[in-house]
Protein backbone atom coordinates (compact mmCIF):
# COMPACT_ATOMS: atom_id res chain seq x y z
CA UNK A 1 0.00 0.00 0.00
CA UNK A 2 1.38 3.41 -0.93
CA UNK A 3 1.29 6.01 1.81
CA UNK A 4 -0.40 8.79 -0.15
CA UNK A 5 -3.29 6.54 -1.15
CA UNK A 6 -3.68 5.36 2.42
CA UNK A 7 -3.82 8.91 3.74
CA UNK A 8 -6.46 9.89 1.18
CA UNK A 9 -8.58 6.94 2.27
CA UNK A 10 -8.34 7.76 5.96
CA UNK A 11 -8.95 11.45 5.37
CA UNK A 12 -12.04 10.65 3.34
CA UNK A 13 -13.24 8.64 6.33
CA UNK A 14 -12.13 11.47 8.66
CA UNK A 15 -9.76 9.35 10.74
CA UNK A 16 -7.71 11.37 13.23
CA UNK A 17 -5.47 11.59 16.30
CA UNK A 18 -4.41 13.26 19.56
CA UNK A 19 -3.16 16.77 20.39
CA UNK A 20 -2.16 16.33 24.03
CA UNK A 21 -3.50 19.75 25.06
CA UNK A 22 -5.96 20.36 27.87
CA UNK A 23 -8.74 22.89 27.71
CA UNK A 24 -7.96 26.08 29.59
CA UNK A 25 -11.60 26.81 30.21
CA UNK A 26 -14.94 25.21 29.53
CA UNK A 27 -16.45 27.02 26.57
CA UNK A 28 -20.11 26.32 26.02
CA UNK A 29 -21.94 25.68 22.78
CA UNK A 30 -25.40 25.44 21.33
CA UNK A 31 -26.56 23.24 18.46
CA UNK A 32 -27.98 25.46 15.72
CA UNK A 33 -28.46 22.73 13.09
CA UNK A 34 -28.80 18.95 13.24
CA UNK A 35 -29.51 15.98 10.99
CA UNK A 36 -26.88 16.87 8.37
CA UNK A 37 -25.38 14.30 6.01
CA UNK A 38 -21.57 14.27 6.13
CA UNK A 39 -21.36 17.98 6.89
CA UNK A 40 -18.33 19.91 5.62
CA UNK A 41 -17.31 23.53 5.24
CA UNK A 42 -19.45 26.47 6.28
CA UNK A 43 -19.48 30.18 5.58
CA UNK A 44 -21.63 33.24 6.24
CA UNK A 45 -23.38 34.65 3.19
CA UNK A 46 -24.04 38.30 2.33
CA UNK A 47 -27.49 37.96 3.90
CA UNK A 48 -25.92 37.17 7.27
CA UNK A 49 -27.11 33.57 7.23
CA UNK A 50 -24.84 30.57 7.64
CA UNK A 51 -24.38 28.13 4.76
CA UNK A 52 -23.00 24.60 5.19
CA UNK A 53 -22.13 21.89 2.68
CA UNK A 54 -23.36 18.30 2.91
CA UNK A 55 -21.35 15.67 1.04
CA UNK A 56 -24.41 13.41 0.90
CA UNK A 57 -24.52 9.61 0.98
CA UNK A 58 -23.56 8.67 -2.57
CA UNK A 59 -26.19 6.61 -4.35
CA UNK A 60 -26.96 3.58 -6.50
CA UNK A 61 -25.03 4.74 -9.54
CA UNK A 62 -21.72 3.57 -10.96
CA UNK A 63 -18.77 3.04 -8.63
CA UNK A 64 -15.04 3.66 -8.41
CA UNK A 65 -12.44 1.85 -6.27
CA UNK A 66 -11.34 3.62 -3.08
CA UNK A 67 -8.03 5.50 -3.15
CA UNK A 68 -6.29 2.75 -1.20
CA UNK A 69 -7.49 0.03 -3.55
CA UNK A 70 -8.85 -1.90 -0.57
CA UNK A 71 -12.39 -2.19 0.76
CA UNK A 72 -15.79 -1.47 -0.73
CA UNK A 73 -16.19 0.68 -3.81
CA UNK A 74 -17.48 4.24 -3.63
CA UNK A 75 -20.74 4.65 -5.52
CA UNK A 76 -22.21 7.71 -7.17
CA UNK A 77 -25.41 9.59 -6.51
CA UNK A 78 -26.77 13.13 -6.45
CA UNK A 79 -27.39 13.40 -2.70
CA UNK A 80 -25.00 16.33 -2.09
CA UNK A 81 -26.45 19.65 -0.98
CA UNK A 82 -25.87 23.13 0.40
CA UNK A 83 -27.99 24.03 3.44
CA UNK A 84 -28.87 27.49 4.73
CA UNK A 85 -29.31 28.09 8.46
CA UNK A 86 -31.60 31.03 9.16
CA UNK A 87 -33.19 31.92 12.49
CA UNK A 88 -32.72 28.41 13.82
CA UNK A 89 -34.22 26.74 10.76
CA UNK A 90 -32.42 24.74 8.07
CA UNK A 91 -33.28 24.65 4.38
CA UNK A 92 -31.47 22.85 1.59
CA UNK A 93 -31.17 25.60 -1.00
CA UNK A 94 -28.99 23.70 -3.49
CA UNK A 95 -29.66 20.01 -4.11
CA UNK A 96 -28.76 17.29 -6.60
CA UNK A 97 -25.03 17.86 -6.21
CA UNK A 98 -22.68 14.94 -6.92
CA UNK A 99 -21.86 12.58 -4.08
CA UNK A 100 -19.66 9.50 -3.75
CA UNK A 101 -19.82 7.19 -0.72
CA UNK A 102 -19.63 3.68 0.65
CA UNK A 103 -22.83 1.59 0.59
CA UNK A 104 -23.76 2.69 4.12
CA UNK A 105 -23.35 6.38 3.28
CA UNK A 106 -20.08 6.85 5.15
CA UNK A 107 -16.75 7.87 3.65
CA UNK A 108 -18.56 10.43 1.53
CA UNK A 109 -17.07 12.83 -0.97
CA UNK A 110 -19.21 15.58 -2.40
CA UNK A 111 -19.77 19.26 -1.51
CA UNK A 112 -16.93 20.01 0.94
CA UNK A 113 -16.70 23.79 1.25
CA UNK A 114 -18.49 27.02 0.37
CA UNK A 115 -17.25 30.62 0.11
CA UNK A 116 -18.77 33.93 -0.99
CA UNK A 117 -16.90 36.71 -2.75
CA UNK A 118 -17.24 40.37 -1.83
CA UNK A 119 -20.18 40.75 -4.21
CA UNK A 120 -22.01 37.85 -2.58
CA UNK A 121 -21.40 35.32 -5.36
CA UNK A 122 -21.13 31.77 -3.97
CA UNK A 123 -18.61 29.12 -4.94
CA UNK A 124 -18.71 25.48 -3.83
CA UNK A 125 -15.88 22.96 -3.81
CA UNK A 126 -16.78 19.35 -4.62
CA UNK A 127 -14.53 16.59 -3.28
CA UNK A 128 -13.71 13.28 -4.95
CA UNK A 129 -11.44 10.99 -2.90
CA UNK A 130 -10.20 8.54 -5.55
CA UNK A 131 -7.96 8.21 -8.59
CA UNK A 132 -9.21 10.72 -11.19
CA UNK A 133 -8.51 8.16 -13.92
CA UNK A 134 -11.71 6.39 -12.88
CA UNK A 135 -13.93 9.45 -12.59
CA UNK A 136 -14.96 10.12 -16.19
CA UNK A 137 -14.37 6.53 -17.30
CA UNK A 138 -16.57 4.95 -14.63
CA UNK A 139 -19.00 7.70 -13.71
CA UNK A 140 -19.44 9.68 -16.90
CA UNK A 141 -19.54 13.46 -16.67
CA UNK A 142 -19.83 14.67 -13.08
CA UNK A 143 -18.60 17.68 -11.14
CA UNK A 144 -16.73 15.62 -8.55
CA UNK A 145 -13.28 17.09 -7.93
CA UNK A 146 -14.26 20.56 -9.18
CA UNK A 147 -15.07 24.07 -7.99
CA UNK A 148 -18.50 25.21 -9.15
CA UNK A 149 -20.44 28.49 -9.15
CA UNK A 150 -24.04 27.77 -8.09
CA UNK A 151 -27.23 29.70 -8.64
CA UNK A 152 -29.45 29.08 -5.62
CA UNK A 153 -32.51 30.56 -7.32
CA UNK A 154 -32.46 28.09 -10.20
CA UNK A 155 -30.80 25.15 -8.40
CA UNK A 156 -28.14 25.04 -11.08
CA UNK A 157 -24.39 25.57 -11.36
CA UNK A 158 -21.47 25.97 -13.72
CA UNK A 159 -17.99 24.49 -13.47
CA UNK A 160 -15.13 26.88 -12.66
CA UNK A 161 -12.12 24.58 -12.25
CA UNK A 162 -11.45 20.85 -12.66
CA UNK A 163 -8.99 20.18 -9.86
CA UNK A 164 -9.09 16.38 -10.22
CA UNK A 165 -8.22 16.58 -13.91
CA UNK A 166 -5.31 18.91 -13.10
CA UNK A 167 -3.87 16.21 -10.86
CA UNK A 168 -4.35 13.60 -13.57
CA UNK A 169 -2.57 15.75 -16.16
CA UNK A 170 0.21 17.19 -13.97
CA UNK A 171 0.66 15.25 -10.69
CA UNK A 172 2.72 18.08 -9.10
CA UNK A 173 4.09 16.06 -6.17
CA UNK A 174 5.18 13.17 -8.40
CA UNK A 175 3.52 10.58 -6.16
CA UNK A 176 0.44 8.42 -6.56
CA UNK A 177 -2.25 10.00 -8.71
CA UNK A 178 -5.26 10.92 -6.59
CA UNK A 179 -7.52 13.89 -5.96
CA UNK A 180 -9.62 14.92 -2.99
CA UNK A 181 -10.10 18.70 -2.81
CA UNK A 182 -11.30 19.62 0.67
CA UNK A 183 -11.23 23.36 1.27
CA UNK A 184 -10.61 26.73 -0.36
CA UNK A 185 -10.63 30.48 0.10
CA UNK A 186 -11.23 33.45 -2.18
CA UNK A 187 -8.27 35.81 -2.46
CA UNK A 188 -8.89 38.77 -4.74
CA UNK A 189 -9.76 37.35 -8.14
CA UNK A 190 -8.34 33.91 -7.28
CA UNK A 191 -9.76 30.79 -5.73
CA UNK A 192 -7.08 29.05 -3.67
CA UNK A 193 -7.73 25.40 -2.76
CA UNK A 194 -6.06 22.42 -1.14
CA UNK A 195 -6.19 18.98 -2.73
CA UNK A 196 -5.51 16.32 -0.11
CA UNK A 197 -5.26 13.57 -2.73
CA UNK A 198 -2.81 15.51 -4.89
CA UNK A 199 -0.97 16.82 -1.81
CA UNK A 200 -0.81 20.39 -3.09
CA UNK A 201 -2.10 23.95 -2.85
CA UNK A 202 -3.58 25.35 -6.07
CA UNK A 203 -5.03 28.57 -7.42
CA UNK A 204 -7.35 29.42 -10.29
CA UNK A 205 -8.70 32.74 -11.50
CA UNK A 206 -12.40 33.37 -11.05
CA UNK A 207 -12.72 33.66 -14.82
CA UNK A 208 -11.67 29.97 -14.97
CA UNK A 209 -8.17 30.72 -16.29
CA UNK A 210 -4.69 29.83 -15.05
CA UNK A 211 -5.33 26.78 -12.88
CA UNK A 212 -1.94 25.93 -11.37
CA UNK A 213 -0.25 24.38 -8.36
CA UNK A 214 1.38 26.83 -5.96
CA UNK A 215 3.30 24.25 -3.94
CA UNK A 216 3.37 20.52 -3.20
CA UNK A 217 3.97 19.41 0.37
CA UNK A 218 6.78 17.11 1.52
CA UNK A 219 6.62 13.59 2.86
CA UNK A 220 7.29 13.18 6.57
CA UNK A 221 9.71 10.73 8.17
CA UNK A 222 8.56 9.48 11.58
CA UNK A 223 11.08 8.41 14.19
CA UNK A 224 10.05 5.50 16.41
CA UNK A 225 6.41 5.61 15.31
CA UNK A 226 3.66 4.08 17.46
CA UNK A 227 1.59 1.53 15.54
CA UNK A 228 -1.73 -0.02 16.53
CA UNK A 229 -1.57 -3.52 18.02
CA UNK A 230 -1.50 -6.35 15.50
CA UNK A 231 -5.07 -7.41 16.32
CA UNK A 232 -6.53 -3.90 15.93
CA UNK A 233 -9.46 -3.66 13.48
CA UNK A 234 -8.55 -1.39 10.57
CA UNK A 235 -9.86 -0.14 7.25
CA UNK A 236 -6.35 -0.94 6.03
CA UNK A 237 -5.39 -4.26 7.67
CA UNK A 238 -2.23 -4.52 5.59
CA UNK A 239 -0.88 -1.46 7.42
CA UNK A 240 -1.22 -2.97 10.92
CA UNK A 241 2.05 -4.75 11.81
CA UNK A 242 1.64 -8.50 12.13
CA UNK A 243 2.53 -10.40 15.29
CA UNK A 244 6.31 -10.46 15.71
CA UNK A 245 6.99 -8.13 12.78
CA UNK A 246 10.00 -5.85 13.26
CA UNK A 247 8.81 -2.24 13.17
CA UNK A 248 11.11 0.23 11.47
CA UNK A 249 12.45 3.11 13.59
CA UNK A 250 12.29 5.44 10.56
CA UNK A 251 8.94 5.33 8.79
CA UNK A 252 7.92 7.47 5.80
CA UNK A 253 4.39 8.83 5.96
CA UNK A 254 2.44 11.04 3.57
CA UNK A 255 0.64 13.79 5.44
CA UNK A 256 -1.76 15.84 3.30
CA UNK A 257 -3.14 19.40 3.31
CA UNK A 258 -6.68 19.64 4.64
CA UNK A 259 -7.57 23.34 4.42
CA UNK A 260 -6.21 26.84 3.85
CA UNK A 261 -6.60 30.31 5.36
CA UNK A 262 -5.07 33.64 4.38
CA UNK A 263 -3.14 35.37 7.14
CA UNK A 264 -3.01 39.10 7.83
CA UNK A 265 0.57 39.01 6.49
CA UNK A 266 -0.72 37.95 3.06
CA UNK A 267 0.62 34.39 3.29
CA UNK A 268 -1.44 31.22 3.02
CA UNK A 269 -1.64 28.96 6.07
CA UNK A 270 -2.34 25.30 5.43
CA UNK A 271 -3.50 22.68 7.96
CA UNK A 272 -2.12 19.16 7.80
CA UNK A 273 -3.83 15.83 8.20
CA UNK A 274 -1.12 13.33 9.05
CA UNK A 275 -0.76 9.92 7.42
CA UNK A 276 -0.55 6.40 8.80
CA UNK A 277 0.18 5.63 11.60
CA UNK A 278 -1.34 9.03 12.43
CA UNK A 279 1.16 10.14 15.09
CA UNK A 280 -0.21 12.02 18.05
CA UNK A 281 1.14 15.56 17.99
CA UNK A 282 2.57 14.99 14.51
CA UNK A 283 0.54 17.46 12.45
CA UNK A 284 1.82 20.86 11.33
CA UNK A 285 0.55 24.16 10.05
CA UNK A 286 2.47 25.35 7.00
CA UNK A 287 3.00 28.96 5.94
CA UNK A 288 3.20 29.46 2.17
CA UNK A 289 4.70 32.84 1.36
CA UNK A 290 4.24 34.96 -1.74
CA UNK A 291 7.29 33.22 -3.18
CA UNK A 292 5.38 29.94 -3.17
CA UNK A 293 7.69 28.31 -0.63
CA UNK A 294 6.26 26.36 2.31
CA UNK A 295 7.74 26.47 5.81
CA UNK A 296 6.54 25.02 9.10
CA UNK A 297 4.68 27.72 11.01
CA UNK A 298 3.49 25.62 13.97
CA UNK A 299 3.59 21.98 14.98
CA UNK A 300 2.50 19.61 17.75
CA UNK A 301 -1.07 19.12 16.49
CA UNK A 302 -2.92 16.03 15.37
CA UNK A 303 -5.19 15.49 12.34
CA UNK A 304 -6.05 19.12 11.63
CA UNK A 305 -9.07 19.69 9.40
CA UNK A 306 -9.46 23.48 9.25
CA UNK A 307 -7.96 26.89 10.05
CA UNK A 308 -9.43 30.38 10.40
CA UNK A 309 -8.06 33.80 11.36
CA UNK A 310 -10.12 36.25 13.41
CA UNK A 311 -10.03 40.03 12.79
CA UNK A 312 -7.33 40.47 15.47
CA UNK A 313 -4.95 38.03 13.75
CA UNK A 314 -5.47 35.06 16.09
CA UNK A 315 -5.48 31.69 14.32
CA UNK A 316 -8.02 29.00 15.20
CA UNK A 317 -7.15 25.37 14.42
CA UNK A 318 -9.58 22.47 14.41
CA UNK A 319 -8.59 18.94 15.38
CA UNK A 320 -10.84 16.15 14.20
CA UNK A 321 -9.99 13.91 17.16
CA UNK A 322 -7.75 13.97 20.20
CA UNK A 323 -6.51 10.40 19.94
CA UNK A 324 -5.34 8.05 17.21
CA UNK A 325 -8.27 6.55 15.33
CA UNK A 326 -7.47 3.01 16.38
CA UNK A 327 -8.09 4.05 20.00
CA UNK A 328 -11.75 4.60 19.16
CA UNK A 329 -12.16 8.06 20.71
CA UNK A 330 -13.21 10.90 18.40
CA UNK A 331 -13.40 13.84 20.80
CA UNK A 332 -12.10 16.89 18.93
CA UNK A 333 -10.64 20.27 19.88
CA UNK A 334 -10.72 23.93 18.91
CA UNK A 335 -7.31 25.53 19.56
CA UNK A 336 -6.57 29.24 19.47
CA UNK A 337 -3.07 30.42 18.57
CA UNK A 338 -2.63 34.03 19.65
CA UNK A 339 -0.45 36.53 17.78
CA UNK A 340 2.33 36.03 20.35
CA UNK A 341 2.26 32.24 19.80
CA UNK A 342 0.35 31.35 22.96
CA UNK A 343 -2.01 28.42 22.52
CA UNK A 344 -5.32 27.99 24.24
CA UNK A 345 -7.62 25.00 23.86
CA UNK A 346 -11.07 26.57 23.81
CA UNK A 347 -13.10 23.38 23.68
CA UNK A 348 -12.05 19.75 23.81
CA UNK A 349 -14.53 16.90 23.80
CA UNK A 350 -17.62 17.50 25.92
CA UNK A 351 -19.77 16.93 22.84
CA UNK A 352 -17.30 18.12 20.22
CA UNK A 353 -16.82 14.97 18.14
CA UNK A 354 -15.19 14.47 14.74
CA UNK A 355 -15.56 18.14 13.72
CA UNK A 356 -14.75 18.90 10.09
CA UNK A 357 -14.71 22.68 9.63
CA UNK A 358 -15.05 26.02 11.41
CA UNK A 359 -15.72 29.67 10.71
CA UNK A 360 -15.89 32.81 12.85
CA UNK A 361 -19.03 34.91 12.89
CA UNK A 362 -19.39 38.67 13.06
CA UNK A 363 -20.57 38.07 16.63
CA UNK A 364 -17.13 36.69 17.55
CA UNK A 365 -18.45 33.17 18.12
CA UNK A 366 -16.82 30.12 16.54
CA UNK A 367 -19.12 27.99 14.38
CA UNK A 368 -18.15 24.35 13.83
CA UNK A 369 -19.52 21.48 11.79
CA UNK A 370 -19.68 18.64 14.31
CA UNK A 371 -19.88 14.88 13.71
CA UNK A 372 -18.92 15.61 10.14
CA UNK A 373 -18.38 11.95 9.27
CA UNK A 374 -21.91 10.83 10.11
CA UNK A 375 -24.71 10.62 7.57
CA UNK A 376 -27.80 12.07 9.22
CA UNK A 377 -25.95 12.89 12.44
CA UNK A 378 -24.04 16.03 11.48
CA UNK A 379 -24.47 19.26 13.42
CA UNK A 380 -23.47 22.90 13.38
CA UNK A 381 -22.37 24.24 16.78
CA UNK A 382 -22.06 27.81 17.96
CA UNK A 383 -19.25 27.94 20.51
CA UNK A 384 -19.54 30.72 23.05
CA UNK A 385 -17.53 31.99 26.03
CA UNK A 386 -14.29 31.56 24.09
CA UNK A 387 -12.27 34.17 26.00
CA UNK A 388 -10.40 31.64 28.08
CA UNK A 389 -7.20 32.04 30.08
CA UNK A 390 -4.14 30.91 28.08
CA UNK A 391 -2.16 27.93 29.34
CA UNK A 392 1.43 28.97 30.04
CA UNK A 393 2.78 25.57 28.94
CA UNK A 394 0.71 25.19 25.79
CA UNK A 395 3.12 26.79 23.33
CA UNK A 396 4.58 23.76 21.53
CA UNK A 397 6.45 24.40 18.35
CA UNK A 398 4.93 27.74 17.29
CA UNK A 399 7.29 29.73 15.11
CA UNK A 400 7.03 33.30 16.44
CA UNK A 401 3.81 34.73 15.15
CA UNK A 402 4.94 37.99 16.72
CA UNK A 403 7.71 38.14 14.12
CA UNK A 404 5.16 39.42 11.65
CA UNK A 405 4.63 42.50 13.84
CA UNK A 406 2.11 43.96 16.21
CA UNK A 407 0.32 45.38 13.20
CA UNK A 408 -1.63 42.10 13.15
CA UNK A 409 -3.55 43.35 16.15
CA UNK A 410 -4.80 46.39 14.30
CA UNK A 411 -5.76 44.87 10.97
CA UNK A 412 -9.16 43.58 10.09
CA UNK A 413 -9.51 40.21 8.48
CA UNK A 414 -8.94 40.31 4.72
CA UNK A 415 -12.31 39.95 3.05
CA UNK A 416 -11.61 38.86 -0.55
CA UNK A 417 -12.86 41.12 -3.29
CA UNK A 418 -13.36 40.92 -7.01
Amino acid sequence: MKQKQLTITFLTFCVAAFSGMKAASAASFSVIADGLYNAGGLSFGPDGNLYVTEAGIGGNGACVPPASGQGDSLCYGTSGAVTKIENGKTERILTGLPSLALPDGTGASGPRDIQFNAKGKPYVLIGYGANPTFRDRNLGYTDLGKIIAPDFKTNSWTSVADIANYELANNPDGGDVGSNPLGFIIDGNKLVAVDAGANDLLSVNADKSNLQAIVAFPQDILTNPVFPPSDTPSNEPAQVPSQGEVVRSQFPTQAVPSNVAKGPDGAYYVSQFTGFPFPEGGAKIYRVGTDGKASVFADGFTQLTDLEFDPAGNLYALQYANQSAWKGNFDGSVIKIATDGTRTTLLSGNGLESPSALTIGADGAVYVTNRGDRPGGGQVLRIENIKSIPEPDSVLGVLAIAAFGVGWLHKKRNHPEF
